[in-house]
């Protein structure tokens, strides 16, 4: 059964009540979740019922060694995840036996999280999971738990290989919620090609997080990359510090408000609207009036990176969300008393404001993030900047607000982040602030995209060659395979074996497939990462080992010259040596970020499926990609001015996957050169906005696809686009993209045309892994381009 539901609907009580009962009947049960942080919260509830009975534990990379032997012998709950039930528990079955005899009960908490390859792996991992349990006589029940999904029970088929009972009604009482969606203003500095620059997302995160906490509230910024998180949390906690320090030295420059101020939600200078507005109109899309920047704020203290000279504002101002002084009435932070002048609420102690933020993140070691768990719960920290590792389910009951600094990925993420705050059944405040990018840009100008809209379908492939062979290995490795097991996995099992077999990984007897090899089998899979041995990052001064890097990203990276950020500490990388799997770094504070830049070609192998599309025709098959990261950007940290392009020397990469494209006639392309468009520039600005709004049709990142754009191709013969999966295999993008072309396609255009800029900017048609330096771009060729192919 898979329960799929909106957050805080009870999907934990709907589990943990059966779980407890197969417990107190004499049953063990295996919890799986993607996070360690998600497994040590539930393990907490556990042991809160004082429940004598249930002998629950965690066995993760988080479990020390002596206690391991206990879990296994003892414990009749098992809280576990992928990584750990793919290296740690399955290969080592046999000293699990006693547990496996009586496994009753399998939990996947929060299996919306298993999409792409990751959730490819997990599916194969699964089904291994089903062949040792059949091994020791016991068919476990599989109860799935998701946010809400498109489509739950056909998804968790696809992830279990067993049919599925769906639960989807939510009948949960919740609060309001107040949505902004924040769009960064341009800026006067100027990127690639003239074009002008938002303000980061990531800038606008901390100067938010920084007012909430002066006003209070408790607050989750959701980021999308570590670096980011860190990056956020230090520059609200500089912020901070500096209105500290001025309080300190000048307290006259608070004054306390007379009377109680309105709420961020009907602020008139917020550009806030409550999702229940009266009036029927689409406040989500409306821009207050202009008003002081944050820096400029008579009561704030803040300064804006981008200041353009002393006092005077900008291009980049933005009010402030909440002004010092003001309660946030409604959204559940400033509960202080009244003061006796009538003062709305108390300023927080000015000394310990920066002591207020912190980031959050996986690689953190598991006794900081448990502390810095607890801290957010119990109102020690008021903001936190976390990577999505505190999207799933774990009870951080009591925020107030959320910010959201760039697009998620899927609807479904965002409603999950979203969901963090209220969860208590108070009102809450969530923000999505747009980064510099057609995606986000195409969501804040047409809400109608996100609200009232389902979520998506999840995407996996579990036949994917690649990530079925390794998982084959695995299960040989662990019980020998036979004739048998092959509905277990699949359709293509059988000949994913043969391969096998002839690649001398397996060997067949009579009595089945065998693992002869020494090595151990389940190195094969790098269920998180892309194969290949990681690279490990190493101080160079010090010799110590910071953390490593999958392969693949290695070239992306930690190439030579890329500023690495672990645990708040900036590097730069001083060598990759890709022979010794090595990144020498050394600790710098550089005031730029990088961004690595490559080049590609493709070829077709074979198309799977067509049909025409307009005047032209949409392709879905199998491709070669040849990738070689040949520079990386400079960019500054707060604005996003670009600094300067280094070239490097790194090796090609070759990619077998799975891509859509679509190509137009010679007549088309012949009109379009007539009235004047460049056809190379029209072609490479279709292809970096449709890359920028897949996403928004498969549960993917723009980071997770590649494309290519040719006028003329040397194996169509005519002017080409691809977009194709950035994994080996494929993992199922390109093929949504296939299944939804005309609306992904017509988004696109939507998303260029309604871009303010006039040639083309990071929010529409630029992209920031093009490896061509943005050349050639032809905005307004792009939109003929479109039309042409939408032409029914």
């Amino acid at each position: 059964m898979i329960i799929s539901t909106g957050t805080a609907s009870g999907k934990s009580l709907a589990y943990l009540t059966p779980a407890i009962a197969s417990c107190l009947d004499g049953g063990t049960v295996l919890y799986l979740t993607p996070t360690k942080a998600l497994a040590a919260d539930q393990l907490r509830g556990i042991r809160d019922l004082r429940i004598t009975q249930v002998r629950a534990a965690c066995f993760d990379g988080d479990t020390p060694y002596e206690e391991r032997t206990w879990v296994r012998k003892h414990a009749n709950y098992v809280l576990t995840n992928p990584d750990m039930l793919h290296r740690g528990i399955l290969p080592r079955h046999a000293q699990w036996s006693a547990f496996f005899r009586r496994l009753s009960l399998v939990v996947v908490d929060e299996c919306h999280g298993y999409r792409g390859v990751f959730g490819s792996h997990v599916a194969q991992i699964l089904r291994r999971l089903r062949r040792v349990c059949a091994r020791y006589g016991t068919q476990p029940t599989f109860l799935l738990a998701s946010a809400t999904a498109s489509e739950p029970g056909t998804f968790a088929r696809r992830l279990t290989g067993l049919e599925m009972a769906e639960v989807t009604t939510d009948a949960s009482p919740k609060g309001s919620t107040t949505v902004a969606l924040w769009e960064p203003p341009l800026t006067e500095l100027r990127g690639e090609g003239g074009a002008p620059v938002r303000r980061t997302a990531t800038a606008e995160a901390a100067d938010l997080l920084a007012d909430l906490v002066l006003a209070d509230v408790r607050t989750l910024a959701f980021v999308r990359s570590r670096r980011g998180a860190e990056t956020v949390a230090l520059t609200a906690r500089a912020k901070l510090a500096d209105i500290a320090f001025s309080l300190s030295t000048h307290p006259s420059t608070v004054t306390p408000h007379p009377n109680p101020a309105p709420s961020a939600a009907t602020h008139p200078n917020s550009g806030l609207a409550p999702s229940d507005q009266p009036d029927g109109g689409d406040p989500l899309t409306s821009h207050p009036d202009p008003g002081p920047f944050a820096a400029d704020h008579p009561h704030s203290g803040l300064a804006d990176f981008g200041e353009s000279g002393a006092g005077e504002p900008h291009s980049g101002e933005r009010e402030p969300l909440v002004e010092v002084g003001e309660p946030l009435s409604g959204v559940g932070g400033a509960a202080s008393p009244q003061g006796e002048a009538g003062s709305a609420w108390a300023l927080p102690e000015g000394s310990d404001l920066p002591d207020k933020v912190a980031a959050y993140r996986a690689g953190y070691l598991a006794e900081d993030r448990r502390v810095l768990e607890k801290a957010l719960r119990s109102g020690t920290l008021m903001g936190l900047a976390t990577t999505n590792a505190l999207e799933l389910g774990v009870d951080v009951s009591g925020l107030d607000a959320v910010l959201i600094a760039g697009w998620p990925g899927t609807r479904a993420s965002l409603w999950q982040q979203a969901g963090r705050a209220g969860r208590d059944g108070q009102d809450a405040l969530a923000v999505l602030i747009a980064r510099d990018d057609p995606l986000d840009t195409y969501l804040v100008h047409h809400p109608e995209a996100l609200f009232g809209q389902p979520v998506e379908a999840i995407v996996l492939d579990p036949d994917n060659p690649y990530v079925l062979g390794p998982h084959l290995c695995a299960a040989a490795a662990e019980i020998p395979l036979t004739e048998d097991d092959l509905p277990t996995f699949g359709n293509a099992a059988a000949a994913v074996l043969d391969t096998l077999v002839t690649d001398g990984l397996l060997r067949r007897r009579p009595a089945g497939w065998f693992w002869t090899r020494r090595e151990r089998a389940t190195d094969l899979a790098d269920i998180r990462g892309g194969g290949g041995a990681p690279i490990q990052v190493v101080e160079s001064s010090t010799g110590r080992l910071l953390g490593s890097v999958d392969e693949p990203s290695a070239h992306t990276m930690v190439h030579t010259g890329a500023v690495y950020i672990h645990q708040g500490e900036t590097f730069l990388v001083e060598l990759l040596d890709l022979e010794a799997g090595v990144a020498l770094v050394s600790s710098a504070q550089p005031d730029y970020s990088t961004f690595a830049r490559d080049i590609t070609d493709i070829s077709v192998l074979s198309t799977l499926r067509s049909h025409a599309l307009g005047p032209g025709t949409l392709h879905f098959g199998e491709v070669e990609v040849t990738r070689q990261v040949v520079s990386y950007l400079k960019r500054r940290l707060q604005s996003g001015e670009t600094l300067g392009d280094e070239p490097l020397d790194l090796p090609p990469r070759t990619l077998r996957t799975r891509a859509v494209w679509w190509t137009l006639p010679a007549s088309e392309v012949a009109a379009l050169a007539e009235d004047g468009f460049d056809l190379g520039g029209a072609a490479h600005a279709a292809e970096h906005a449709a890359i920028g709004l897949l996403p928004l049709f498969a549960t993917c990142d723009r980071w997770d696809i590649g494309g290519v754009s040719t006028e003329l191709h040397a194996d169509t013969g005519l002017l080409t686009v691809f977009v194709y999966d950035g994994h080996e295999g494929g993992a199922g993008f390109a093929e949504r993209g296939y299944a939804r072309a005309t609306d992904w396609l017509t988004a696109t255009r939507q998303a260029i045309a309604s871009c303010e800029c006039e040639r083309g900017c990071p929010s529409c048609i630029q992209s920031p892994k093009c490896g061509n330096g943005n050349e050639p771009l032809d905005k307004r060729g792009a939109l003929r381009l479109l039309a042409t192919l939408l032409d029914p």
